[in-house]
């Protein structure tokens, strides 16, 4: 079954790359350097920043559905990031060496199956999970810390 994985778009984090450090606190957000790669996986390029560039972490609400599995977490995104446009079927390189949670949402924004799956072997788990008849849509997490990673649909 086919699918796309999509990056969060860079323009709706534009003004948080010009802000200060106070400005960001406001936001609970704050601006750090990446200390190690991989470790620092940026939601906009689907990638790993580089040991020493700057990014931020930030809070993002990445289901806003009025139902119990409303959810948001910690994210990072490097403002010098390249928009990540994954074609059919492709999975960034970054996710191949990562543990995953993958959550399939109905269109309502219930959760009605889920599974983990190792980056190597994610297009299976994916593609059984797109291929249920209340499936909408999935979401990605890095399973160890939790965070959202992307988003997954059916093309």
């Amino acid at each position: 079954m086919p699918f796309r994985i999509s990056a969060l778009p860079k323009s709706q984090f534009e003004p948080f790359f010009a802000m200060s450090a106070e400005e960001l606190a406001s936001h609970g957000a704050l601006r750090q350097t990446a200390t190690k790669k991989p470790g620092v996986p940026c939601r906009i390029s689907l990638t790993d920043a580089e040991v020493g560039e700057e990014v931020l972490l930030l809070h993002y609400e990445h289901l806003s559905v009025d139902t119990p599995f409303r959810s948001s977490h910690a994210i990072y995104i490097r403002p010098a990031a390249g928009q990540a446009q994954p074609g059919p079927n492709e999975v960034p390189d970054f996710f191949r060496s990562r543990v995953l949670s993958l959550r399939a949402f109905d269109a309502g924004g219930m959760m009605v199956e889920a599974d983990l799956a190792d980056g190597q072997e994610l297009e299976p788990a994916i593609e059984r999970l797109l291929a249920g008849a209340q499936v909408a849509y999935l979401h990605l997490h890095f399973a160890k810390p939790g965070c959202y990673a992307a988003r997954v649909d059916r093309v």
